[in-house]
């Protein structure tokens, strides 16, 4: 991805290896400050995981890969610092699939890089498959971040936005806020802004008013598992985002490489669904802005069902719901996808 640091446009991935330690992003604190979050051992990736310095199922489960890495290097127990990294997140599929790689790989540190390329070529693809979607003049909604920094490069649902981009199209992207961590107005639009693509930051209560009035042409998101039939989990919000979409007849498009496809899981049903602590709708800017005794429900995500998505964006191309067994013929018969059947 661009970052202009200092007033130098410079490339970045999100995480990286160097010098026996693990480098990312510290998403946190942008985008007011651009810094980096150095893990150290097995302790430090689970925080970074845990805690969102790094967020987003593929770059969640390239993180998870370089920390395996990192452990064998520092000679941690290796069964320990497995399980506590799988502890870590339970919605995000690329997690699992990142650890049984490194597992069947003997958690060498080749692999882990091996791991990350294909995460961020394969990406690279859903932006190649993802622009045929977007004619010039496009209004995109999308939501929560599922750019450079949710994967490793390129993004999933920005992919196809940087190609159309590239490729001289004109497009405007409504940018979902996403509460309650904002990854939408402090994330998306920060990475929107990095590749000078037009944008602007809505409530994510106004979704349906553009959509309602003509506004939103088109929406793209990620996600962070999907089953067999279709059915997937993304940032909360997701779901109402896509009932909006049907509604007024916009095609709803969902972006993920095959790492995030979870076959073993039929439908939504299965996903388990992480719930983050109180203080993150309770709190903010470190006020709280309810009654002293109000308490807070904050699901991390939701599952939205395969009859409101029109298609799925991937490095094998777009596929309906309908055209799921197709795609798994082909995530099945692709070597690297075939390294491991995880499981969760």
């Amino acid at each position: 991805m661009k970052i202009n640091v200092d007033g130098e446009e410079r490339k970045f991935r999100s995480v990286w290896f160097e010098k026996d330690e693990v480098v990312l992003i510290e998403q946190r604190n942008l985008p007011e400050k651009i810094e980096f979050y150095r893990a150290k051992n097995s302790d430090d990736i689970a925080y970074a995981i845990k805690h969102m310095v790094v967020r987003g199922a593929p770059a969640i489960g390239v993180t998870a890969a370089y920390g395996l890495a990192l452990a064998k290097i520092k000679g941690e127990n290796m069964e320990e610092a497995v399980e506590k990294i799988r502890k870590t997140r339970p919605t995000a599929y690329d997690l699992f699939k990142a650890i049984d790689f490194m597992k069947s790989n003997g958690f060498d540190i080749h692999a882990a890089e091996r791991y990350s390329q294909e995460v961020s070529g394969r990406c690279k693809k859903i932006g190649e498959y993802g622009n045929v979607l977007i004619a010039d003049g496009s209004k995109i909604l999308t939501h929560c971040n599922a750019g450079a920094l949710a994967v490793v490069d390129w993004g999933t649902a920005l992919a196809p936005m940087r190609y159309a981009k590239e490729s001289g199209k004109n497009i405007f992207v409504f940018v979902d806020e996403t509460r309650p961590r904002l990854q939408g107005a402090k994330l998306t639009a920060w990475e929107l802004e990095q590749e000078g693509i037009d944008h602007a930051i809505i409530a994510d209560n106004a979704a349906g008013y553009f959509m309602k009035k003509g506004d939103v042409n088109l929406a793209i998101v990620g996600a962070d598992r999907i089953c067999a039939n279709g059915d997937f989990a993304n940032k909360i919000g997701t779901y109402e985002k896509a009932v909006l979409a049907k509604e007024n007849g916009i095609p709803f498009y969902v972006a993920a490489p095959g790492t995030t496809f979870d076959f073993n899981l039929k439908t939504g049903d299965e996903i388990p669904i992480e719930e983050r602590d109180q203080e993150e709708v309770l709190v903010v800017n470190g006020k709280k802005i309810g009654p002293e005794n109000s308490k807070a429900r904050n699901p991390a995500f939701d599952v939205t069902p395969n009859r409101y998505v029109s298609g799925y964006i991937t490095e094998y191309g777009i596929f309906r719901p309908d055209q799921l067994g197709d795609l798994k013929r082909k995530v099945q018969s692709d070597l690297f996808m075939r390294t491991t059947t995880p499981t969760a």
